[in-house]
Formats: C-alpha cells, sequence, structure tokens
C-alpha cells in the first residue's frame, strides 16, 4: 500500500480552511442576531470540521473493501433513521420540513449509505446490470424509496443529489442509456409534480425567469445574492467587510455563502474556490479511474460525484442560473453534520488512492 494522493489531500485541507474563514465572515453577523454570539455558528463547524478531520485520517488508513461488508447495514440503518425524522416528537422541523432527528440529519448518512450499497453492490453484480427488470430495476427500487422518504420531510435538494450520483455511479457500471431514457421521462414527471405540488417550489420556478419583477417577494433571494455578487466587482470589498450579509441576504452562512465569498473577495476570489472545486474533482476522477478494482471506482466516483453536483447546483443557484434549490455548497455551507460526513468521505477517496497499482 502506498501513499495517499497529496494533490488530492491538499485541495481538501485548502477547501476545508477557505470554507471555515468564509463561515466566520459570512455567518458573524446572523450568529449574534439569532444567539448574541457571533462565533456560534463558527464554533459548531469547527467541531464538525475536527470530527471530519479525525474521520478522514482514521478512512484514510482504513481498507475501504471492509467498507463493503456494512454496505447494506448502512443502508438499513439510514432508512431506518429516515423514517424516524417522521414520527411526530421526534423529527425536528425548521422552515416546514422536518429534516432532523437528536441535532443531526439523517439524509447526509443516507447519500453515502445508498452510495456505498451502489458501488459494493454493482461490483458483485456488474454483469446483470444490462438486464432492465433484473439488474437496472431492483437499484431504481431502492433509490425510489429512499426518494420517497425525502420527498416526505421534504428534502428535494438530497433527492436531486442523490438521483444524480446513483445515476452517476449506474452510468459508470456499465448501465444502458436506454433504460435510463425509459424511466428519465416519468422521473421528469413525478418531479415537475413535486414542484407544481408546492406552492413555494412554483413560486422558485416563477422568479427565477424574473427575479426583479417581485423583488421585494419571491425574487428577493436572489435579488440580494446577485447584489452582493455584483458589489465585490473584480478585487471585492474585503473580507468581512460585506453589507449584504447584514439582515438583506438570507441563509448567508448556509446557502448563499458563495455571494458573500463573491462580495468579500470579488471575482478574483470566486474564480479561486471554483478552481479548487475543479482541481479536486479532477484529481478524484484520476483516483477512480486508477482504482485497484470495480468497487473503488464506482465508491469514488459516487463519492466526488456528490462534491461536484452539490457545488455546481449551489453556484449556479446564486447566479440565478437554475431555479433556487436549497443547495447548501461543500465544505462552506453552515452544517457541522455534513461537513463531517464530507471529510470522512474524503478519507475514503485517499484510502483508495493508497491502494492504487498506477501514478495518479
Amino acid at each position: 500500500m502506498g501513499d495517499v494522493d497529496y494533490p488530492f489531500l491538499m485541495a481538501v485541507i485548502l477547501l476545508l480552511a477557505f470554507g471555515l474563514v468564509m463561515l466566520f465572515s459570512a455567518g458573524s453577523a446572523k450568529a449574534f442576531s439569532n444567539f448574541g454570539d457571533s462565533l456560534w455558528y463558527f464554533k459548531k463547524q469547527l467541531f464538525g470540521a475536527v470530527l471530519g478531520v479525525v474521520g478522514m485520517i482514521v478512512l484514510a488508513r482504513f481498507d475501504y473493501h471492509r467498507l463493503g461488508k456494512f454496505s447494506f447495514g448502512l443502508l438499513l440503518l439510514s432508512g431506518i433513521l429516515l423514517v424516524m425524522v417522521l414520527i411526530p416528537g421526534l423529527g425536528t422541523t425548521t422552515n416546514g420540513s422536518t429534516r432532523w432527528l437528536f441535532g443531526f440529519q439523517p439524509s447526509e448518512i443516507a447519500k453515502f449509505a445508498v452510495i456505498l450499497f451502489f458501488a459494493f453492490s454493482l461490483s458483485k453484480n456488474q454483469k446483470m446490470l444490462p438486464d432492465f427488470l433484473r439488474g437496472f430495476c431492483p437499484y431504481l427500487a431502492v433509490l425510489g424509496v429512499f426518494v420517497i422518504l425525502l420527498a416526505l420531510e421534504p428534502h428535494f435538494s438530497c433527492i436531486v443529489l442523490m438521483g444524480l450520483s446513483s445515476c452517476l455511479i449506474l452510468y459508470v457500471a456499465g448501465a444502458k442509456i436506454k433504460h435510463f431514457l425509459i424511466v428519465g421521462f416519468p422521473a421528469v414527471i413525478g418531479a415537475v409534480f413535486m414542484v407544481v405540488k408546492e406552492p413555494y417550489r412554483m413560486a422558485r420556478v416563477v422568479s427565477f425567469l424574473d427575479p426583479f419583477a417581485d423583488a421585494q417577494g419571491d425574487g428577493w433571494q436572489i435579488v440580494q445574492s446577485l447584489y452582493a455578487i455584483g458589489s465585490g466587482g473584480i478585487f471585492g470589498v474585503g473580507l468581512g467587510q460585506s453589507r449584504q450579509k447584514y439582515q438583506s441576504l438570507p441563509e448567508p452562512h448556509n446557502d448563499f455563502i458563495f455571494s458573500v465569498l463573491a462580495e468579500e473577495l470579488g471575482l478574483l476570489g470566486a474564480i479561486i474556490l471554483i478552481a479548487l472545486f475543479i482541481f479536486l474533482i479532477v484529481r478524484g476522477i484520476k483516483i477512480a479511474a486508477k482504482a485497484p478494482d470495480l468497487f473503488g471506482t464506482l465508491l469514488v466516483t459516487g463519492i466526488v460525484g456528490i462534491v461536484a453536483f452539490q457545488a455546481l447546483i449551489n453556484i449556479a443557484v446564486v447566479t440565478s442560473s437554475v431555479p433556487v434549490t436549497g443547495m447548501p455548497l461543500p465544505f462552506f455551507s453552515y452544517g457541522s453534520t455534513a461537513l463531517c460526513i464530507t471529510m470522512a468521505e474524503m478519507g475514503i477517496v485517499l484510502n483508495v488512492s493508497r491502494q492504487s497499482h498506477a501514478p495518479l
């Protein structure tokens, strides 16, 4: 077993450090307003980062092949936790969504559980995958169960991420394009139904088309985000000097943290952030391509895919390129559970890189 992929590790460390600095800056005003402590969000995030780094170090040394033995058990556990969230008195409801259980989001565990299960199962049953009914549909059924549970919360952004990463793993494993087309139509119909069913989702789509038409109402979030990004110019107004984070920009420490970054560090800071994500993703793809077996390839593909889709959608949302979906930015947005699990997943990628038999 060789060394870990140090360029990938360096990218992870830089993103983590960059994210903590920006969370402190973006979340200080909101934290003081809500809790009387400007460090409240930062301290919580720092705790998640420390746990995540420990998890990354442990999993970088833990043979990823042994994780396959726990894939079904973790999948079952995450499903049970998602059910528990929906039980009155157990789950915590915030902003109309019931996503929290005892202070953490089971959906974060579920995302990884589905990736791990798909990767391990497909590595054992890849030959069955071309068969639509016996090879392809069973994985869709598993995904469908989790989609239903997440829809009941509701947690639409997690459904999107889980669906995209699962399809990516299936595609890399050798699923036929025509099978995706067969299920794609009803999936699109279902997505449209979920949007139309909830007035707030429909309002987001309408406001996306012309956010300035209702700048004081449904278009408020994206208009304030664009004001923040535009105010930054090329070099930004200075770290910690954002004006939009003071009661104007919603969720400056969470979904719209990229807007604060662009305002404070300007176009230059935004380019550096995007470049770091691109480097991490490209390096992750190389690790997946050089993995010693199909399990490693699919596992890294799923993990890196989650980070890639999340970053892409978040940046697209805050720049008004797609409708608002409530998608956090990996390593940056507030969420100690998500950060801890993301760092642990990075450890798995590093472990796969250690076992690569070809130079990266």
